[in-house]
């Protein structure tokens, strides 16, 4: 995949600007990588670079899709399915040709957690999220935990829920940014860290690093876990509903611990490895297995030319 993968990028617009860090941190390392070839005979994938600071209405988009099928002979080939588009909070539906072939064709390279109902599992991308902090890289290869879990003051935001876990105490809940002891202490020093699904799961990464498993409070499937294709989330994560409260988490977790809790550590921090963003890209890093998601869907049925031409 290194040395063959080949993706052509149609012209930018005049402004580029993106909504989040993380894009412009995979916008800058694909541009600037050897993946890009100036020869759009030879490209697996074809990028199209929209630019959606402070949004971009469907109408733009179909506009902006509109004028690449004109200009160039590819988008019709496959009608954009090998064609891939970065937006963070994922492209809206909408009614015009060019809008309905590009969500339902093109792959689709977003943040996580993507707005509900803009992700579509068997093709889209989620970005993994860019970390704020990150275990030193010789962490010990075992810790003990103080706390059965932490949660950050922003992680839960279900009410009932957050106040029986203030009331148990071998659940550690950061109500405030606290003095006693660093975020990263807190990482370090409890077996779970436990998030409701929504933006604030983005720090998921954090607390892999540091080997505290992620919990993940959820009443339905997660449809757009970063790098799905990859890794095995069900051996570095742990799921449960919200329904039985405190205690049926308290129970799932307890189990967790007395059967898996160990590997499940350890796969963790070394999964945590490929969420890591880098100015200048390295081997098995986001960006790479990010790309190594992309060159799994190079595959395309491509029309024939009397069907397109």
């Amino acid at each position: 995949m290194i040395q063959n993968f080949k993706i052509y990028a149609y012209p930018p617009p005049e402004t580029l600007s993106f909504d989040s860090k993380v894009e412009s941190l995979f916008y800058s390392s694909l541009i600037h990588s050897h993946f890009i070839t100036q020869n759009p005979e030879e490209a697996h994938l074809f990028f199209i670079p929209f630019s959606f600071h402070s949004g971009l209405s469907t109408r733009a988009v179909a506009y902006v899709v509109g004028n690449y099928r004109t200009e160039f002979i590819y988008w019709n080939r496959t009608l954009g399915a090998d064609h891939f588009f970065l937006s963070c909070s994922g492209i809206g539906h909408g009614a015009d040709r060019n809008v309905v072939e590009l969500k339902k064709n093109s792959v689709q390279v977003s943040c996580f957690p993507t707005t509900a109902g803009l992700f579509i599992p068997h093709k889209d991308v989620s970005l993994p999220p860019l970390a704020n902090v990150q275990a030193p890289v010789h962490a010990p290869a075992s810790k003990s935990s103080s706390y059965l879990g932490y949660v950050r003051y922003n992680w839960v935001k279900e009410s009932n829920l957050m106040e029986r876990l203030l009331a148990d105490p071998e659940i550690v809940v950061e109500s405030e940014p606290s003095d006693q002891l660093t975020y990263e202490e807190r990482l370090a020093g409890s077996k779970f860290c436990l998030f409701e699904y929504g933006p604030e799961i983005s720090a998921i990464g954090e607390a892999m690093s540091f080997g505290c498993v992620p919990v993940v409070i959820t009443d339905r499937p997660i449809q757009d876990l970063p790098l799905l294709d990859l890794l095995a989330w069900q051996q570095i994560a742990v799921f449960v509903g919200s329904s039985g409260g405190v205690n049926e988490i308290k129970r799932v977790l307890g189990r967790v611990v007395v059967e898996e809790y160990e590997d499940m550590r350890e796969s963790a921090a070394v999964a945590s490895k490929h969420f890591v963003w880098n100015d200048t890209p390295e081997p098995c890093d986001a960006f790479h297995l990010v790309m190594y998601q992309l060159w799994l869907r190079r595959h395309t049925i491509r029309y024939a030319e009397r069907e397109w031409a």
